[in-house]
């Protein structure tokens, strides 16, 4: 994958959504807030969902 995911902690609600679609690319941190690993482990369109699922945009890609 040649972009990385990234998390906008002051948005993020921590719904897990991300995780349930891309557990190789996202965990829950200590916080109870998404956290995009690097590098990520999923695929690119599954990351794509990712984020396209996310309730409150907090993730966006880029190169």
């Amino acid at each position: 994958m040649t972009k990385q995911a990234i998390v906008d902690k002051e948005k993020c609600i921590g719904c897990g959504t991300c995780v349930s679609l891309a557990g190789k690319s996202f965990k829950l941190g200590d916080d109870g807030k998404a956290e995009a690993l690097v590098p990520a482990g999923d695929d690119e369109p599954t990351v794509q969902s990712a984020v396209d699922s996310c309730p409150v945009t907090a993730i966006s890609l880029k190169e």
